[in-house]
C-alpha cells in the first residue's frame, strides 16, 4: 500500500511539474508572445502573488536586468540584476500593487538576436494614473523553437529623460 501511494504521489508531482513547462511553453514560442508574457507576469493588485516560476521561465540563467538609477549625489548608474535578485527586490512593490503595460515597441532581428526597445507605462493601480513611463531595451536569444530574455536593460521618464515621439507611436 505504500508504494502505491509513493508511486501515485511521485506520479502526480512529474504530472504537475510537466503541465507547468507545457503552459509555460506557449509564452516563449514568439517575440510578441514572451514579452506580454513579461508585463503580465510583473503586474497585479496589491499583494497579490505573481507567478515567480513562470517568470524565471522567461530568462536564459545568465539573463540580467539592470534599471538605470541616480545615486544620492545624481550621477547615473546601472545597477545588474540576476532574474532571481529581481523577484526578491520586487516584493517590495506588491503591497501597493504594480501595472507595467507596452506602449509601442520597435524590433530588429538577425539571426538569434532580437532586439525590442519596448515603451511601457507604470500604474499602482489598474485604472489608476500612470506613475511612470520608460522604455525597456529587451534582448532576446532565438534557440531551436524558443525565446530566451538574455538582458532587460531599461530607463524611466523619472531619471529626467522625456520619452521622444517616435517610441509612443505603434
Amino acid at each position: 500500500m505504500k508504494q502505491i501511494f509513493l508511486v501515485t504521489f511521485f506520479l502526480t508531482l512529474s504530472w504537475l511539474a510537466n503541465g507547468q513547462a507545457v503552459d509555460y511553453l506557449k509564452d516563449v514560442k514568439t517575440e510578441d508572445a514572451i514579452i506580454k508574457a513579461l508585463y503580465e507576469v510583473i503586474s497585479g493588485e496589491p499583494n497579490a502573488p505573481r507567478d515567480w516560476d513562470r517568470f524565471r521561465f522567461l530568462f536564459k540563467p545568465e539573463g540580467r536586468l539592470i534599471p538605470t538609477r541616480k545615486s544620492d549625489t545624481g550621477d547615473l548608474t546601472i545597477k545588474p540584476l540576476t532574474a532571481e535578485e529581481y523577484v526578491q527586490l520586487f516584493q517590495s512593490r506588491i503591497p501597493t500593487g504594480f501595472f507595467e503595460r507596452e506602449l509601442s515597441r520597435k524590433s530588429e532581428s538577425y539571426g538569434t538576436v532580437t532586439h525590442a526597445f519596448s515603451t511601457y507605462e507604470t500604474k499602482e493601480k489598474k485604472d489608476g494614473p500612470v506613475t511612470n513611463r520608460g522604455i525597456n531595451s529587451i534582448q532576446l536569444f532565438k534557440d531551436k523553437d524558443r525565446y530566451y530574455i538574455v538582458t532587460i536593460f531599461w530607463c524611466a521618464e523619472s531619471m529626467g529623460f522625456p520619452l521622444p515621439p517616435q517610441y509612443l507611436t505603434k
